[in-house]
């Protein structure tokens, strides 16, 4: 033990540094936790009774030299400008960073926020991993449903009542069971269902789902709420179209379609030469979906609506494949620099 104290002590004393960076490196050698001094202050509890009070001293001294050799070295290059008086080329050009910049997704999201804060909506979040009641009793589709398949719906495999979310339907859910009327929200986030990745579809997206709930709301408030944020994302010029559909938590329920930015509803091959590109659903809260959350449905009327970002996203940025949003290609978001 001796020994290996004598010649690390001379090691030590022989050691020398080019930088600040060496010094450090030298520091973390030899006093770190893991370095060569604490080392044999670990292998100290194996010493003869005897003998302690000897090596003890030894060890002392070995690591107040090594605190005292790494200041010297530490304070050489500091009296001279530190490690750039050393190193540093002055004469080199100066390294070219990249700025980040937002991701469309996110760009588009808050955008959407922004439009609908406008008109007094406030943003609420929920869970992604849900159970049945909220993802789809509450919301009133059958025992029988599609969407309750394995074939559509990420099902828990050791516990079939969890699940990951299927829309964020389930937070309008959370929200009227906790909240009592009037409700104006919407609900952004992030969603899941068992589809074949490919250019128009992800096994994740995002959606963006409103909500209002009020004494006397109709199918007319609906209807101007959609017109005032089509105008608000795409322009004063965007015309809308509601067609009939149907959606299980919704009576009426409509799909909502914008004239196509591209042709302006002149047609052409992104909107099929119809002139017009669907972006969203919605319709009138269903009663069922009412009483199943404590609000009464012979006082209070609602309309809800839900909207995917990524298809508002590639509308807005005439991005034709939806994988690109999930590659990470730098060559791809760079062109968001600057856009908020």
């Amino acid at each position: 033990m001796i020994d290996r104290i004598n010649r690390l002590a001379s090691e030590i004393e022989a050691i020398k540094a080019g930088s600040l960076e060496e010094v450090e490196h030298l520091r973390l050698k030899y006093l770190s936790k893991k370095g060569l001094v604490s080392a044999l202050f670990d292998d100290f509890k194996g010493v003869a009774p005897e003998m302690k009070r000897e090596v003890g001293q030894l060890l002392n001294d070995l690591k107040n030299k090594t605190h005292q050799k790494i200041d010297e070295l530490k304070s050489g290059f500091e009296a001279v400008g530190g490690a750039s008086a050393v190193t540093l080329d002055l004469t080199r050009p100066a390294n070219n960073a990249q700025p980040g910049s937002r991701h469309p997704l996110s760009i588009v999201r808050n955008q959407i926020i922004d439009i609908f804060a406008r008109i007094g909506f406030t943003v609420a979040d929920g869970p992604e991993i849900e159970d049945d009641w909220h993802n789809f009793s509450a919301l009133n589709f059958t025992a029988d449903h599609p969407a309750r398949d394995m074939q559509d719906t990420f099902f828990i495999a050791t516990n079939p009542d969890i699940l990951l979310r299927t829309h964020t339907s389930s937070v309008q859910i959370r929200t009227m069971e906790a909240t009592k009327p009037p409700i104006r929200m919407i609900f952004p986030g992030r969603v899941f269902r068992n589809e074949a990745i490919s250019a128009r579809a992800h096994c994740i997206f995002h959606q963006v789902e409103g909500l209002y709930i009020d004494k006397h709301v109709s199918f007319a408030d609906l209807k101007q709420t959609l017109m005032y944020f089509a105008k608000e994302m795409f322009g004063e010029n965007t015309k809308i179209r509601l067609r009939p559909s149907y959606f299980p938590f919704t009576e009426p329920s409509g799909e909502m379609d914008v004239s196509c930015l591209i042709c302006g509803g002149e047609g052409c091959n992104i909107c099929k030469y119809t002139g017009w590109v669907e972006i969203l659903g919605c319709g009138m809260v269903d009663p069922n979906a009412l009483d199943n959350c404590g609000i009464d449905s012979q006082i209070y009327t609602g309309f809800a609506f839900g909207m995917g970002i990524e298809r508002i996203t590639m509308l807005k940025y005439q991005i034709k494949d939806l994988r690109l949003f999930y590659e990470n290609d730098v060559r791809f978001l760079r062109q968001f620099a600057g856009a908020f």
